[in-house]
C-alpha cells in the first residue's frame, strides 16, 4: 500500500478548495441550505468518500499532516470566549446546571441503548459501550483510549470499532443538528429575542469610513489577541498537566480569552467585532471542512450494518432527546432551539461539530449567546468527567469486557 502525506500549505489550498466545493453543492442543492447542513460537512464528506474509493480502488491511503486542524480550534474557542461578558451571562448559571444534568441523563440512555443492541444481537455487551457514549458523545479520542484498555482486556477490535461509530456520529450530528433546530423553529414559531440581538451592538461590518490603516490596525489586534489566547492556554495546560491535571487544549484558550475580554472591559477596552468575526468563522470551517476531509470511511467496510443500525438507533434517541428533553428543560424558546441543534453535534460526533450546527442556525435566524457558551463548556468539560463516570458504571454492571 502506497500512502501520501499532504502537509504545509497543500494542506491549506485543498481545504479551502474543498469548502468551495461545499459552498458551491449547498447553492446547487435547495434542501441542504434549507435544513441548515454546514458547508464544510458537505464538502468534507464528499471528499473523505473519494478519498475512501482511491484507496479500495488504487490501494494508496491519503494522510493530512492536522496541525492546521488543531491551530484552527484553539483559534476558534477563543474567538468564542472574546464574546463573553461576564455581564451578559449572568443569567446562564441555572442553564448551564441544568444543562448538565440533561447530558447525564443522555449519556446513562445513549449506553443503555447500546448494551441493549449489544446484548440483543448476542455479542459482548462491552461492544454496546462502545456502540454508546464511548464513541458518539466521547468521540475519537474517547474511542481511541477506551479501546486501547478494552482491547487489552480482550474485547478485540474495540479501537476499530469505536472509530467507525465515532466517524458515522460525526456525519449524524452534522446532519441532524440543523433540521432539529428548523423543526423546533418553525413549530414553536420563536426569533431571536431583542436582548440577544443587542448582546452585538458593535457593527459586523467594518465602517466604510475607516481608513486602510485603521482597518489593519484592528485585524492586526485582534490577531495579537488570539494569539495571546491560545498561548495562554498552552501555558495554563502545561502548568496544570505538571500536577496530574488535564484540560482540553480549547477549553483553556477559551477561558483566557473570557478573562483577557472581560478584564478589557472592566477598562472599557474594545476589539474589533467584525475581525473577531472574520476570524470565527474562518477558523470554524477550516477545522470542520479538514476535519471530515480526514476521515478514514474505509474502516467501515467490515460490520457495516451492524455499525449502521445502531448508528440509525442513536440518531433516533437523539433527535427525540433534543425535541422532547433538551428543548423543554432549557426554556422552549430560540435559543433553546439552537442549543438543542448543538446538543446533537455535540451528543453524536464532538463538539466542534455542535458549534457547527448553532453557526448555520444562528447565521439564518439570529444570534444565540448563551448557546454557545453553554454548549462548549458542558462538551469540554462536564461531559468527559461524567461520560468516564457513568462507562465505569456500567462496565461493573456488565462485569468489565469479560
Amino acid at each position: 500500500m502506497r500512502e501520501i502525506l499532504i502537509s504545509g500549505a497543500d494542506v491549506v489550498i485543498l481545504t479551502i478548495m474543498v469548502w468551495f466545493v461545499g459552498s458551491f453543492i449547498n447553492s446547487k442543492w435547495p434542501f441542504l441550505e434549507r435544513f441548515n447542513i454546514p458547508v464544510a460537512v458537505t464538502g468534507g464528506f464528499l471528499f473523505s468518500l473519494l478519498m475512501a474509493m482511491i484507496y479500495l480502488i488504487f490501494n494508496i491511503k491519503i494522510l493530512f499532516d492536522l496541525a492546521l486542524r488543531d491551530q484552527m480550534i484553539l483559534v476558534f474557542f477563543s474567538t468564542v470566549g472574546l464574546t463573553a461578558k461576564f455581564r451578559t451571562l449572568a443569567a446562564g448559571g441555572k442553564a448551564l446546571l441544568i444543562l448538565t444534568l440533561v447530558t447525564a441523563v443522555f449519556l446513562i440512555l445513549q449506553d443503555l441503548l447500546g448494551v441493549g443492541i449489544a446484548t440483543a444481537l448476542g455479542v459482548n455487551p462491552g461492544y454496546g459501550l462502545f456502540g454508546g457514549s464511548v464513541s458518539f458523545a466521547g468521540g475519537f479520542g474517547t474511542a481511541i483510549a477506551w479501546g486501547e484498555i478494552a482491547q487489552e482486556a480482550g474485547l478485540k477490535g474495540a479501537t476499530e470499532i469505536g472509530i467507525m461509530f465515532a466517524t458515522l456520529g460525526l456525519i449524524a450530528g452534522g446532519i441532524v443538528g440543523g433540521p432539529v433546530a428548523r423543526f423546533l423553529i418553525n413549530k414553536n414559531q420563536l426569533t431571536a429575542s431583542n436582548e440577544d440581538i443587542t448582546q452585538k451592538p458593535e457593527p459586523t461590518q467594518a465602517p466604510a469610513n475607516l481608513s486602510i490603516e485603521a482597518r489593519v490596525r484592528g485585524a492586526l489586534g485582534t490577531l495579537m489577541i488570539l494569539a495571546i489566547c491560545v498561548q495562554a492556554g498552552e501555558l495554563v495546560n502545561t502548568y496544570l498537566s505538571g500536577r496530574g491535571v488535564t484540560l482540553p487544549g480549547f477549553l483553556t484558550a477559551m477561558l483566557s480569552a473570557i478573562i483577557l475580554t472581560n478584564i478589557a472591559d472592566g477598562f472599557k477596552l474594545t476589539l474589533s467585532k467584525s475581525a473577531v468575526d472574520i476570524a470565527q468563522e474562518i477558523s470554524l470551517q477550516l477545522f470542520l471542512c479538514l476535519s471530515l476531509m480526514s476521515m478514514q470511511l474505509w474502516i467501515l467496510s467490515n460490520t457495516l450494518g451492524p455499525v449502521l443500525f445502531v448508528t440509525l438507533a442513536q440518531t433516533i434517541l437523539m433527535v427525540f432527546f433534543a425535541i422532547f428533553v433538551v428543548f423543554r428543560f432549557l426554556g422552549r424558546d430560540y435559543q433553546a432551539a439552537v442549543i438543542s441543534s448543538g446538543f446533537v453535534g455535540l451528543g453524536l460526533g464532538a463538539t466542534p461539530v455542535g458549534i457547527a450546527n448553532m453557526n448555520a442556525v444562528t447565521a439564518k435566524h439570529g444570534p444565540s449567546p448563551k448557546a454557545f457558551i453553554l454548549v462548549p463548556l458542558v462538551g469540554a468539560f462536564f461531559l468527559d468527567l461524567m461520560n468516564a463516570t457513568i462507562i465505569q458504571g456500567f462496565l461493573k454492571m456488565i462485569g468489565t469486557y469479560s
